[in-house]
């Protein structure tokens, strides 16, 4: 009988463990314990389950950051998912590049929360959407600037993001061409706004956090030429929802990040992400997390361990 006993609740000790392994996978190299003190000493980054789109949200206590808004056809998505974070306000609103996957629930965010500023790449864009989100900025008086290399923005409790892309030269050598084209009535500069898109290094004491938009393979040679000693980041916003076009091997060995955190549409039509990135991933051993497949993704850090967790 104590032999059945036994036997029994070792099953049930059994079960219990293969249960509680069966949760959210956090980061090889983060802990449970963040060791934080208080609730607000932890920076939250939550990137929103919005379909085949971006839109990133960053909580470092005293501000509410939102990078990029999704497309069109996700509002609803994008709505829901604020409305689960339970956001109030909008301290700051980063739109990396002007695309429809980026900045397609801009009205979304304006109408239904108070913004504080608003940041972009500082070009001109002829796209409907930058053309209503200018408008009604300028019409609910919220400052709108411009970011380049070099740009370090303050959101809060000693967290930082600063800019490396795009450069200075570039946003002036295309704004000073579509300000001479709309002048003259001809063809202004050739946009490729996924290569113009705001890229840059969220801070927080030792933890780094890379941010890139849609960048691609020319604009991650043009930073190993550059910033290459600034690049070091334990976690990556898979560039382009893990297109082929970036993620190159020599910008990932640069970086050495160890998770890597992609935005993708369930069964998209793009392919997102492309098997050639993940393949780098995984040559690099990093952790990578889907919003296909994991969902809404929080990682929390207080600056020097962090946990990632999908909602399935």
């Amino acid at each position: 009988m104590k032999k059945l006993m036994y036997f029994a609740m070792l099953t049930v000790i059994s079960c219990a463990l293969l249960l509680a392994g069966c949760g959210n996978k956090s980061a090889g190299n983060s802990s449970e314990d963040l060791s934080t003190g208080t609730a607000e000493a932890a920076v939250k980054v939550t990137m929103l389950n919005v379909g085949q789109g971006d839109a990133i949200l960053v909580e470092t206590g005293s501000q509410t950051v939102l990078i990029d808004t999704s497309d069109v056809d996700e509002r609803k998505k994008l709505e829901s998912e604020l409305k689960k974070a339970n956001v109030s306000k909008i301290d700051k609103l980063i739109l990396s590049h002007p695309h429809a996957d980026h900045i397609g629930g801009v009205d979304v965010v304006l109408k239904n929360y108070p913004v504080g500023e608003i940041y972009d790449n500082g070009m001109i864009s002829t796209n409907k959407l930058f053309i209503n989100y200018v408008k009604a900025a300028k019409e609910q008086n919220i400052p709108r600037k411009g970011l380049k290399a070099g740009d370090v923005l303050d959101l809060g409790n000693g967290v930082t993001f600063k800019v490396l892309y795009p450069t200075a030269e570039l946003v002036e050598t295309a704004t000073k061409a579509d300000k001479e084209a709309a002048e003259t009535k001809k063809k202004g500069y050739k946009h490729d706004p996924n290569n113009e898109s705001v890229v840059g290094i969220l801070n927080y004491k030792s933890f780094n956090m890379f941010f890139t938009g849609d960048a691609e393979g020319p604009v991650e040679k043009k930073l190993l030429s550059t910033d290459k000693d600034v690049l070091s980041a334990q976690v990556l916003k898979s560039p382009h929802h893990g297109s082929k076009t970036g993620s190159t091997m020599n910008f990932l060995k640069a970086m050495n990040p160890k998770d890597v955190l992609i935005s993708c549409g369930e069964g998209n039509s793009y392919g997102h992400p492309n098997d050639e990135a993940l393949q780098n991933y995984s040559e690099m051993k990093m952790n990578v997390y889907r919003t296909d497949l994991n969902g809404t993704i929080v990682l929390t850090t207080d600056g020097k361990k962090y946990i990632i967790k999908g909602e399935k």
